[in-house]
């Protein structure tokens, strides 16, 4: 499975290397004394383990142990040479990571992050603790993901400015507050030598898919719900298009153990939206898990 280093981090993070299939995957560790044990926080597709840090930072004051990962493909971690972005990759991603850990870690993870951590924990019980799934049940809305793809592939000739890359966010996600500087945005952006701003994924990064595709996932990630066994917590944005009240009902019936919050003032970016809310919502979870499930 590999080894993993860690190297000095900033904001109480260390940056740590994990590495699977060949490719580096980088994350940030923010480490308790005495921890009650690791939560694992998977990012959704186009965005990085930055999106975590407030949430990894505040996991600390609860006793946990946080690693936010950088998905293969994403931020700083490696682009797969044969363009694999599949499930079967992200899976096998995801228990090279939980190997080298050498732990049984609560699994978070938003949009596509969720699937990964639904699909291994239900294709590999014993692989988490509990399961905390972010704005992502089996079947999504089309509509939803339609608009996600669009926007990561709609400036492929990227931006002449950090200010241009603000207005495509903002664009994207109007009712959040537009930050009073764009610097913020360095981490979800590259600089190319001829000055221009590109996103941060591999390009090769493609969401959406025709329909026997999204029928194909459906089955598999509808398969991997049923055999949950763990604690399980759905989060949802209230104002979300991808997630429908129809979609939870589903999702519950398949796991009926599960529990369900709604974010009120959140999309589909549910810690982005409002951190506040959904970190108190994800220590509660955390702190109601039965001794043998820590």
């Amino acid at each position: 499975m590999g080894e993993r280093t860690e190297m000095p981090g900033t904001d109480t993070a260390n940056r740590v290397e994990y590495h699977s299939d060949g490719l580096t995957l980088v994350g940030d560790l923010w480490r308790t004394d005495e921890p009650r044990g690791t939560v694992v926080l998977l990012h959704g597709g186009g965005q990085t383990r930055h999106s975590w840090s407030r949430t990894g930072q505040r996991l600390g004051s609860h006793g946990w142990n946080a690693l936010s990962l950088d998905c293969r493909g994403h931020g700083e971690s490696g682009w797969a040479p044969d363009h694999d972005y599949s499930l079967d990759a992200l899976v096998a991603d995801l228990r090279a990571v939980v190997a080298q850990l050498g732990t049984r870690p609560v699994l978070v993870g938003a949009s596509m992050g969720g699937n990964t951590s639904l699909v291994a924990q239900g294709e590999h019980p014993g692989l988490a603790r509990a399961l905390v799934l972010v704005d992502i049940v089996p079947r999504i809305e089309p509509k939803g993901v339609a608009r996600i793809a669009a926007f990561m592939t709609a400036r492929p000739d990227g931006f002449e400015s950090l200010d241009e890359v603000a207005e495509a966010v903002h664009a994207y996600n109007p009712h959040r507050a537009r930050p009073a500087s764009p610097e913020g945005l360095r981490k979800n952006v590259r600089q190319h030598s001829d000055g221009r701003w590109y996103w941060h994924w591999d390009p090769a990064f493609v969401l959406g898919g025709d329909e026997p595709a999204r029928a194909e996932r459906f089955e598999r990630v509808a398969s991997a719900a049923r055999a949950i066994t763990v604690p399980t917590m759905l989060v949802r944005g209230r104002q979300s298009d991808i997630v429908s009240d129809e979609g939870v009902a589903e999702l519950l019936e398949m796991i009926p153990h599960a529990r369900s919050v709604d974010v009120g003032n959140a999309g589909h970016m549910v810690a982005g939206d409002d951190n506040d809310l959904f970190t108190g919502s994800l220590a509660d979870f955390l702190a109601g898990l039965p001794d043998d499930a820590v």
